[in-house]
């Protein structure tokens, strides 16, 4: 009997463990999809580095209590999957939005950001975000812009000075 406790221990300290290091953690009903598609979805995330695991709803209260994140308990109820991202907040509340737009059976239900529990308001806002790569090259563009204008006007500058020195 006690191998059965120790082992359900292990479970919710790797659920604990996965909470804490997680950045972005989502939970999703995935109740009527068919084997295909839940293979389609966990080769999404596995591609983005989001790890995705069915656990016992029980077993993930347990982690919630020892890790001060039981506002999403009331969300576990049913089939719940659960997606764990340790690099990237927008990458698995945008694949799941989009999987979930294409395949009404699966419904998105909260997360937990940053260590903070997020509603699904919160979860859909975050997955309408651009990427992180998309993010980074608009702030690439943002600095380049004053290099840019400031190259532009010394060009600007110096083909005026060789028009006067034409002339």
């Amino acid at each position: 009997m006690s191998t059965v406790i120790e082992k359900k221990s292990q479970v919710v300290n790797e659920i604990a463990g996965k909470l804490k290091d997680s950045v972005a953690t989502i939970v999703v009903d995935y109740r009527g999809l068919d084997v295909s598609e839940i293979t389609e979805l966990r080769k999404q995330l596995r591609e983005a580095n989001v790890d995705f695991k069915v656990y016992k709803n029980s077993m993930v209260r347990r982690a919630t209590e020892t890790t001060d994140l039981s506002g999403i308990d009331e969300q576990l109820v049913g089939p719940t999957a659960i997606a764990f991202s340790n690099d990237d907040v927008i990458a698995p509340a945008k694949i799941l939005n989009n999987f979930a737009k294409d395949h009404n059976a699966l419904e998105l239900k909260a997360g937990i950001i940053e260590g903070r529990v997020a509603s699904l308001e919160e979860i859909k806002a975050l997955a309408s975000l651009p990427s992180r790569e998309g993010l980074l090259s608009m702030l690439l563009n943002v600095m380049q812009a004053p290099i840019r204008g400031f190259a532009v006007a010394t060009k600007a500058v110096a083909d005026q000075k060789e028009e006067e020195q034409g002339a």
